[in-house]
């Protein structure tokens, strides 16, 4: 597991306190436990998530976003390698590499919204 060594963050509060919840969102994926994230997330919530390819699914909802992120968090023998996170206002930017258990591994970037404190959309990218 490897933490986000890079965290640009712009100087306002609003950039600040997204960044708060990026860190509590990176957390849940680098230490398996996506307990913290009912909290993390709006009721109207939306995910663009990366499969099936090419267009990826829309999962609207608390319940179906965290229900996502649940199942990927919890997989055995996966792991996130975070390359950098980049915060401006109410964006956030998240560049990862995500290793399968089976040794492989891809490439991506997730855009963020943070709204009242909560994740309100994720649109999710993979390379290749």
């Amino acid at each position: 597991m490897k933490q986000d060594s890079t965290m640009h963050i712009h100087p306002d509060d609003q950039s600040r306190q997204t960044a708060e919840i990026m860190r509590r969102f990176n957390d849940v994926f680098q230490n398996h436990d996506p307990s913290a994230l009912p909290g993390l997330v709006a009721e109207d919530c939306v995910i663009e998530n990366t499969v099936p390819a090419p267009d990826g699914a829309r999962n609207v909802g608390r319940e179906a976003c965290v229900g996502l992120w649940s199942a990927i968090a919890s997989e055995a023998g996966t792991r996130f390698d975070l390359e950098g996170t980049f915060v401006a206002g109410e964006r956030a930017t998240i560049r990862w590499r995500y290793w399968r258990a089976d040794g492989g591994s891809i490439r991506g970037v997730n855009l963020m919204r943070v709204r009242d404190g909560l994740i309100v959309e994720a649109m999710g990218y993979v390379r290749g």
